[in-house]
C-alpha cells in the first residue's frame, strides 16, 4: 500500500538545502567561508533570481529560529568571569569602536538632510562586525590568542552585548515603541528578566543539568538544552521583550553550568543548519538587478564603511595603550558589517524603519555592501598582521609605541584558574577511569601538562574540586577536542571503554591535529588493526597484557629465573606486537623524549596517504624556513635516517621526527593532514 503525502513546502525547503551545499561546496574550493555561500545561495534561489523559493514567510520562521540560537551560542560562549578579565578591552575598545561609529555615521546622514533616528538605525547596522566569520578565521590561521586576535574578541563580545540593547531600541527609532514610559516599563521587564535569569543561571538550571546528565542519556540533554533555550526565549516575548535578549539570556543560563562545553557542543549542529537558513533568507533580499544598475554606489558605500571602521577601530586600541601595529592589524580585521547587523535589520524590517531612510533602495544597499564585505573578511584578515607591520614602519608608528598593557588575558581559564587554551605539547586524556586514575597521577608526579575529557559528572565534578584540567563531555566533538587545545596538543591518549566511540574519536583527533601521537587502549587484539586505521599509533590491548601477566606469574610460581621469564616475555610480545607498526619500544623513544624543552617540543609524525606532504622532498616543504619546523629523522620501514638531506622524498607510511614549538605545528598542520573517511 503506497501512501501519496503532500508536505507543505518540501520542494522548496530541499532546493534551499541543496542550492545551500553546492554554494558552500564552491566557496570551499575558492577559499572563501561558508556564509558567503549561503549568502550567494539566497540570491540565486530567490525570487529576483531563479525563484525557487517563493514563500518567504516559511524561511522567515526557520531563519527566526537561526537568530534564537546564533545568539543563544553568543550566550553559552559568554560569561560574567570571562568580561572581568578583558573587562577594559571590552568596555574601553568595543565601547569606543561602537560609540563613535553611531556618532559618526549619525552626523554625517544629518548633513545629508536625513533624520536623527535613521541616523542612530544606520549607525548601529555599519558599528556591527562579523563575530562569526572574524573568529573563525582566527581560529582556522592559530591568531586568537596574539594580541590582535584577543582585542578584536573583546571588541566582539562588546559588539555581541550592544546588539541585545540595539534590537530594544529600534520600535523607538522607528516611533512605534511609545513614549518614556513605555520606554521605562520595557527596560522594567527586560531587568526583571535578567534578575531571574541569574538566580536560574546560580540555583536551578545546574541542579537541573546535573540531575540531566546523571541518566547518561545525550538525547535527554541535548532536549533539556534546546528547552532551556527556546522556553527562556518564548517567556521573553510573553513580557513583549524581544527574543534576541530571551535568548542570549538562555546562553547565559547554561554558561555558568560546569556542562557548558557539552551543551555548546550538541547545540552546534542543529545552529549550523538554521544559520544557513538566515543567511539564505538574507540573500533571498538582494535585487541583483539593484546591484547591476548601481555598481559604484555599492563599492563607494562598501569602500567608505572599511575606512570609517578601520579609523574608528584602530583608535579604539590606540587608546588602550597599544602599538600602531596592532591596532591597524584589529582594525583591518574588523573592517566589515556583520551578520547581527541582519539581525538588525529584520527588527527594522518589521517596525518600518530603513538603511539611511531610503527605503527599499537602502535595504538593497546595505545588503549587497554587507554580502560585498563579508566576502572580503577572508582576504582582509589574511592581510592584517602584514598591514598592521606596513603601517607600522611609517611615521604613524609615533602613535603607539610601546608593548601595550597587559589588559587582555587570556580566556579559557577553569574555575579553578587553569588556563587550558594557553596549554601547549600537553597530552589530551580521553576517560577517566582506573587507567586515567593511574595516568593522571603519573603526570602530575612528572610534571607533563594534561587536560581529561570525561563523560561521567562524578568523575569530572571531582577533578575540579582537585584542581584538575578537565573538560565534561564527548570527546569526539571537534569542538571539545578544541576546546582543549588539541592543534597544540602533542599527545591524545583514549581510554575509555567504547568500541564504537574510540575509532570516531580517534578520527577525529587525527584530522585536527596530524602531528598528534595517538595512543589507544583496547581490550582485545583483533581491535587493535581496526584502530591504527582509524588514526592511533600505538594501540595497547588488554587481552595481551593479562596474557603476559599470567604467564609470568604462572613461571614464577615454578620458581623460573626472573631472566628467563623476562626473556620469554620479550618473545611474546615480539610475536604478538608484530600488526602494530613499528615496534612499541621505537614508539616510546619517538614520543617520550623526556621533560627537557627539547623533549616537550618534539613530535614522531607518521605520514598518511592523502596528505600533501606526502611525494614532496624536504626541500619542497622548507619546514625550517615556513614553519621553523626542523626534521632531525625519518623511519621507513625498519630502518632510521638521522638528519636527511633535503632531496629526500617523504612518503606515505613515513615516521618524521620533527622538532619545533607547538604553535608551529599547528600552523603546519594542513601539510601532514589525510582527508576523515568517505562515512565521515
Amino acid at each position: 500500500m503506497v501512501f501519496a503525502a503532500s508536505i507543505p513546502f518540501l520542494n522548496e525547503i530541499v532546493a534551499l538545502f541543496a542550492v545551500s551545499v553546492g554554494m558552500a561546496y564552491l566557496c570551499y574550493k575558492l577559499r572563501l567561508v561558508p556564509i558567503a555561500g549561503f549568502l550567494l545561495a539566497g540570491v540565486v534561489i530567490g525570487p529576483n533570481a531563479l525563484g525557487l523559493v517563493y514563500e518567504q514567510e516559511l524561511v522567515d520562521v526557520l531563519a527566526e529560529i537561526g537568530v534564537i540560537l546564533l545568539l543563544f551560542t553568543i550566550g553559552v560562549e559568554f560569561s560574567l568571569e570571562k568580561l572581568s578579565r578583558i573587562g577594559r578591552a571590552i568596555f574601553i575598545g568595543g565601547g569606543t569602536q561602537v560609540f563613535v561609529t553611531i556618532g559618526l555615521v549619525t552626523g554625517g546622514l544629518a548633513l545629508a538632510g536625513i533624520g536623527w533616528q535613521a541616523g542612530v538605525y544606520t549607525g548601529c547596522l555599519v558599528a556591527l562586525s562579523s563575530t562569526a566569520i572574524v573568529l573563525a578565521l582566527l581560529a582556522e590561521r592559530a591568531e586568537t590568542d596574539t594580541p590582535a586576535g584577543k582585542l578584536s574578541l573583546a571588541v566582539l563580545i562588546f559588539q555581541d552585548l550592544a546588539i541585545v540593547a540595539m534590537v530594544l531600541l529600534v520600535p523607538m527609532l522607528a516611533g512605534t515603541g511609545g513614549g518614556p514610559l513605555d520606554l521605562l516599563i520595557v527596560l522594567g521587564k527586560a531587568s526583571a528578566l535578567i534578575v531571574a535569569v541569574i538566580v536560574l543561571a546560580r540555583r536551578v538550571v545546574p541542579w537541573l543539568l546535573e540531575k540531566v546528565v546523571r541518566t547518561r542519556r545525550p538525547e535527554l540533554f541535548l532536549l533539556s538544552v534546546v528547552a532551556i533555550c527556546f522556553g527562556t526565549a518564548a517567556v521573553s516575548a510573553m513580557a513583549d521583550v524581544s527574543l534576541a535578549l530571551g535568548a542570549f539570556l538562555a546562553g547565559l543560563i547554561v554558561s555558568e553550568s560546569e556542562y557548558s562545553e557539552q551543551a555548546l557542543s550538541e547545540i552546534l549542529p542543529l545552529r549550523t543548519v538554521f544559520n544557513a537558513v538566515f543567511f539564505v533568507s538574507v540573500g533571498m533580499l538582494l535585487d541583483l538587478r539593484f546591484v547591476l544598475a548601481n555598481p559604484l554606489l555599492v563599492l563607494c558605500v562598501a569602500l567608505a564603511v572599511v575606512v570609517l571602521k578601520f579609523v574608528i577601530t584602530t583608535g579604539a586600541i590606540l587608546m588602550l595603550g597599544y602599538p600602531i601595529r596592532i591596532a591597524a592589524a584589529t582594525g583591518l580585521a574588523l573592517a566589515q558589517i556583520g551578520e547581527f547587523s541582519f539581525v538588525l535589520e529584520r527588527a527594522g524590517r518589521a517596525a518600518g524603519i530603513t538603511p539611511a531612510g531610503l527605503g527599499d533602495a537602502g535595504a538593497q544597499t546595505f545588503i549587497a555592501v554587507t554580502v560585498l564585505l563579508m566576502i572580503a573578511t577572508p582576504f582582509q584578515v589574511q592581510a592584517a598582521p602584514g598591514f598592521g607591520s606596513l603601517v607600522a614602519r611609517t611615521p604613524l608608528r609615533k602613535l603607539g609605541d610601546g608593548p601595550g598593557p597587559d589588559a587582555v588575558k587570556p580566556a579559557g581559564d577553569d574555575e579553578h584558574g587553569t588556563d587550558v587554551h594557553a596549554m601547549e605539547d600537553h597530552v589530551v586524556v580521553v576517560g577517566y577511569g582506573p587507567a586515567g586514575q593511574r595516568l593522571v597521577q603519573v603526570m602530575q608526579d612528572v610534571g607533563i601538562p594534561f587536560v581529561v575529557i570525561e563523560l561521567n559528572p562524578e568523575s569530572t565534578a571531582k577533578l575540579r574540586k582537585e584542581g584538575v584540567p578537565v573538560i565534561y563531555g564527548d570527546a569526539s566533538r571537534a569542538f571539545l577536542l578544541e576546546h582543549a587545545g588539541i592543534a597544540r596538543a602533542k599527545l591524545g591518549v583514549i581510554l575509555i571503554n567504547d568500541p564504537t566511540a574510540v575509532p570516531r574519536i580517534l578520527q577525529q583527533m587525527r584530522y585536527l591535529n596530524p602531528t598528534l601521537q595517538l595512543i589507544a587502549r583496547t581490550r582485545f587484539l583483533r581491535t587493535v588493526e581496526p584502530l591504527q586505521k582509524a588514526g592511533a599509533d600505538i594501540v595497547v590491548p588488554e587481552e595481551m597484557e593479562t596474557t603476559v601477566r599470567v604467564f609470568s606469574h604462572v613461571l614464577g610460581a615454578y620458581l623460573v629465573p626472573p631472566a628467563e621469564i623476562e626473556r620469554l616475555v620479550r618473545e611474546i610480545r615480539q610475536e604478538d606486537y608484530r600488526i602494530l607498526r613499528g615496534s612499541i619500544q621505537e614508539a616510546h623513544l619517538m614520543v617520550l623524549q623526556g621533560l627537557d624543552e627539547e623533549g616537550l617540543h618534539t613530535r614522531a609524525v607518521a605520514l598518511r596517504n592523502g596528505a600533501p606532504a606526502a611525494g614532496q622532498t624536504l626541500a619542497d616543504l622548507d619546514l625550517r624556513r615556513r614553519h621553523e619546523i626542523t626534521v632531525i629523522a625519518v623511519r621507513r620501514g625498519g630502518r632510521t635516517l638521522a638528519n636527511p638531506a633535503g632531496d629526500f622524498q617523504v612518503e606515505a607510511g613515513d615516521r618524521l621526527v620533527l622538532i619545533g614549538s607547538a604553535e608551529h605545528f599547528a600552523e603546519a598542520a594542513t601539510l601532514f593532514r589525510a582527508p576523515l573517511p568517505a562515512d565521515e
